[in-house]
């Protein structure tokens, strides 16, 4: 349930994610970095819109958030109905702690001059304490929408601008409880309309056409870089239970890019320079169902959540491959310029052009294990998710080749060589509390090989509290925390499992 749908794709792809540092909370991985599972995003409605909701119906006058660059926030905003198919919001961001600083620092106490209260109201009405997200949606048709904004910052930060066109295809063969939910939540006294139709099979493909000016940008360390200008254009079949898809991205960049906040353009990652990049992959996916529950759910009793009502223990399995092309200064050099592999992806590499094409398989196996059918109030939903994901099959040909060899020929296998062989590892474990509430955390699993000694610790664990909406179908808030990251954020999640 990625951002177009892929169910494993995270660690191969550029799944877009959740970060309190923009106002309007997405941000770009860099192309050839993995994310932490709980950060990628699930099926789910625009910033503003998930700010309305929890106005609207969950009570809540201000959305809290917390990052390491900006501090305590609180986020509010103001819908501007103009017609059935616009959906116009103002979102504004204050920064609360900031705001605290500056009155401490300042030490505002009554005097004959002015009142304290004139004090405070001075310090509300610095400008560096806010931020304004304007964004216009336009559904142009039922399956095309039109997604523009500008956001600014009242510390002179630059500004931000992004245009989104969406086209998404929505064939149902059935339409019936089991296949489709189709969620219409209506204000009564605005009459304002969300939907969201959220079909488990589709058919043909989504087309996404998206410029930013900066683009944000987050590599696997949690550093931000601002991109001048990116424009991408993303083509993707969703894959179903079992079968073929494919994907194709061309994405351009232009300009140096910076640090966030820093304005440093020293060790950006490669894949962000100036140049124009071209990446397919295709994939087949199965699914087996080693074991799944078919005793009765409790009758007269809805589900907290309709996808995770079902015991089972599931394994699935991809296995793809991936052809990269870059032209410009964002070349595949690390796969390309690395002799040292025994065995390496096919690449070619014109310096007179300044291009690359490189082309390498990937693989990734999971196990899903479920306990219990979440309709009682507690204890009933424990949940276990394990996957490993192998990103580059030359790397992993290369190792297991020099573990034969050392094995072999009597010799110790080199530190370096196991490294290469070991998947990448993600777990991710979830249990009710009581009602629609739950604990969920998610983490990479990474292995130390330092002094031929093993040390398995996590990495860069996210860790959440989810209150399931039960009269929505399959519907959450999560309030989630990375302690790595130093952020935090409460999010509105449609159908996410």
């Amino acid at each position: 349930m990625k951002k177009l749908g892929w169910a494993m794709d995270g660690a191969f792809w550029d799944v877009d994610v959740s970060t309190p540092i923009t106002v309007d909370g997405v941000a770009r991985p860099v192309p050839g970095f993995c994310l932490p599972l709980g950060m990628s995003r699930g099926a789910r409605l625009s910033r503003p819109k998930q700010i309305d909701f929890f106005q609207r119906f969950m009570t809540m006058p201000f959305v809290p958030s917390y990052s390491a660059a900006n501090g305590f926030s609180l986020h509010r905003v103001l819908s501007l109905p103009l017609g059935e198919h616009r959906f116009v919001t103002l979102l504004g961001q204050f920064n609360l702690q900031k705001f605290i600083s500056s009155v401490k620092e300042n030490g505002l106490t009554p005097s004959s001059e002015s009142s304290w209260l004139k004090s405070i109201g001075k310090q509300f009405c610095e400008k560096s304490f806010y931020a304004l997200n304007f964004c216009s949606e336009l559904l142009i048709t039922p399956d095309d929408t039109l997604l523009l904004s500008k956001e600014g910052y009242g510390d002179e930060k630059k500004a931000r601008h992004k245009a989104v066109i969406h086209h998404k295809v929505r064939i149902l063969e059935h339409l019936n409880y089991n296949t489709c939910v189709v969620l219409e939540m209506y204000h009564t006294t605005l009459l304002d309309k969300y939907w969201i139709l959220m079909p488990l099979q589709f058919l043909n493909h989504n087309l996404t056409v998206e410029a930013a000016c900066p683009e944000l940008f987050v590599d696997n360390s949690g550093t931000y870089w601002d991109v001048p200008f990116s424009m991408a254009i993303d083509l993707a079949s969703v894959a179903s239970d079992s079968g073929g898809s494919y994907h194709f991205c061309l994405n351009h960049n232009a300009g140096l890019p910076e640090q966030h906040g820093r304005q440093t353009t020293s060790g950006a990652p490669t894949t962000l320079l100036p140049g124009l990049s071209f990446k397919s992959a295709f994939s087949f996916k199965k699914n087996v169902d080693i074991w799944r529950s078919k005793a009765p759910k409790l009758k007269l009793v809805q589900p907290f959540d309709i996808l995770l009502s079902n015991p089972h223990i599931t394994a699935s399995g991809i296995l793809g491959t991936v052809v990269t092309a870059c032209i410009g200064n964002n070349l595949v050099k690390s796969q390309i310029e690395d002799k040292s592999l025994p065995f390496e992806g096919l690449s070619l590499h014109a310096p007179g052009v300044n291009s690359s094409i490189f082309t390498d398989l990937f693989g990734s196996i999971s196990l899903s294990v479920q306990h219990g059918n979440f309709q009682k109030l507690f204890l009933d939903l424990t949940r276990v998710y394990a996957r490993m994901d192998f990103p580059s099959g030359s790397k992993f040909f290369s190792g297991a080749t020099q573990v034969a060899q050392d094995i072999y020929n009597s010799r110790q296998p080199s530190t370096e060589a196991i490294r290469t062989i070991c998947p990448k590892a993600t777990l991710s474990l979830q249990q009710q509390i009581v009602g629609p509430f739950s604990f969920r955390v998610d983490s990479g699993v990474s292995l130390d090989l330092k002094n031929n000694e093993w040390h398995v610790s996590a990495d860069d664990p996210v860790f959440a509290i989810e209150y399931a909406l039960q009269v929505l179908g399959s519907a959450k808030a999560v309030a989630w925390c990375s302690p790595k990251q130093k952020e935090f954020m409460i999010e509105l999640r449609f159908f996410e499992t």
